[in-house]
């Protein structure tokens, strides 16, 4: 009898259309990447990543569909949340490879250490773990 596959969540985070590398997700998470789809000029038109078997894509901006990065939103609508076993060493990689700092890890009441960054390309991350 054959299983059933698991069902599993696996984010597409746009970025804008030009891009080259995206090495930071290397440098800053330990991101893999599975493969890539480039487009004829050598930029990314979609790259498969992993994060510690988590499965996520990047896919160019695509603005007829309305699928648009960050900057051209003028804003993030989704926060993407990392649960790892050191917030404050993941956070100071992802500093090390380009991210900017939006709060400071800190442990919260509800029972989370947690701290958010904007990386390169302007998509918003919740570092976190349960304490």
């Amino acid at each position: 009898m054959n299983e059933s596959p698991k069902t599993f969540f696996a984010p597409q985070l746009i970025i804008k259309s030009g891009v080259m590398e995206l090495d930071f997700y290397i440098h800053a998470f330990g991101a893999v990447e599975l493969r890539r789809f480039s487009n004829d000029d050598g930029s990314i038109h979609v790259s498969e990543m992993t994060i510690d078997g988590n499965l996520f894509h990047f896919h160019e901006e695509r603005q007829s569909k309305g699928n648009i990065d960050p900057e051209r939103a003028g804003g993030v609508t989704t926060i993407i949340g990392l649960f790892v076993p050191d917030v404050d060493a993941v956070m100071g990689r992802a500093v090390a490879a380009g991210a900017r700092i939006t709060s400071p890890a800190q442990d919260y009441e509800y029972g989370y250490r947690q701290g958010s960054l904007v990386d390169p390309f302007g998509h918003e991350w919740l570092i976190e773990k349960r304490i």
